[in-house]
């Protein structure tokens, strides 16, 4: 499925000047603290927050790419667990509902539009959500760009440049302008990198996408060795889930839905939050801070040789 071209945009500050650090409060005044006033009732797909409102309390993310799918889930994951989330988006049209609906929730959430592919935008989403929650301790690079859908000989250079900018170049930036910040929190710092099983086992059709994904899993493995004598984990996250560009497919092939479906050992699709966002709440948790250097395939036992 083609996507569209890489655009540089410049970062934006919808809700403050980053010229006016924020250090004396840790979530903006309109925002009610995390976890504080999230609703007790369980939806069919959501994290109760019951369970997970007190696991990253008085933490703060970065989710790159969360105005919608894999990585709002995410979001919404970690602010029903307490943490300040930013929402790290490409777009203030996606980013802003997104911060919305988290904060509609009880959660604490703030948008930043950031394009990640370039270092000054990524440079600016850090030093302001430092600057405004005064901390760093997760950092979660899941946003996505790029062009998929073409066998390898009728794959263009440019195309090659779309996938690795974002996934590779992204994980980068993402990695070490926010690497201060995880040292300084020991052993909450988390990286947590989204990559696919088409990274793990190659897929027809997606060479650039599935190349670029492995390079992931690499960078997760290296980091964590690096990292580890730090107190830093690092891993990553390989999903099958439902997001738009998978909905648009479904929509086009419905059979495709249906074989999705039936390769996986639940037959269903993953829901971004309840399942992969639970899984990476799991990773920045306490609890998950003895896995590092994993990918963690969560697709609902679709790829079991993995």
């Amino acid at each position: 499925m083609a996507v569209a071209s890489l655009s540089t945009i410049s970062v934006r500050w919808p809700c403050s000047s980053p010229a006016t650090p924020r250090r004396s409060s840790p979530a903006p005044p309109s925002v009610p603290t995390a976890g504080s006033g999230w609703p007790r009732e369980e939806r069919n797909g959501s994290v109760s927050a019951a369970a997970t409102e007190s696991r990253l309390s008085g933490r703060t993310a970065i989710v790159t790419g969360a105005g919608q799918g894999v990585g709002l889930g995410i979001a919404h994951a970690f602010a029903a667990a307490g943490a300040n989330v930013v929402i790290a988006a490409r777009r203030a049209e996606t980013g802003e509902p997104a911060a919305g609906e988290i904060r509609a929730r009880g959660g604490s959430a703030t948008c930043i539009v950031t394009d990640v592919t370039s270092r000054s935008d990524m440079e600016a989403c850090v030093a302001a959500t430092v600057n405004q929650y005064g901390s760093l301790e997760i950092m979660v690079h899941n946003a996505f760009r790029g062009g998929t859908g073409h066998r390898f000989e009728d794959a263009t250079l440019d195309l090659w440049e779309q996938n690795s900018r974002s996934a590779v170049w992204g994980s980068y930036y993402s990695a070490v302008l926010a690497f201060p910040h995880l040292q300084r929190a020991g052993s909450q710092g988390r990286l947590i990198l989204l990559t696919s099983p088409a990274g793990v086992e190659g897929s027809v059709n997606i060479p650039m996408y599935s190349a670029v994904k492995a390079a992931q899993r690499a960078m997760t493995k290296s980091l964590s060795k690096e990292w580890g004598p730090l107190g830093i984990t690092v891993n990553a996250i390989a999903p099958v889930a439902q997001t738009p560009a998978l909905a648009g497919a479904f929509a086009e092939n419905p059979v495709l839905k249906e074989r999705v479906e039936a390769r996986a050992s639940l037959r269903r699709i993953g829901d971004p939050e309840r399942d992969i966002g639970g899984v990476a709440v799991f990773l920045a948790s306490e609890e998950g801070g003895y896995v590092t250097g994993q990918t963690i395939v969560c697709d609902g036992g679709s790829f079991m040789g993995l």
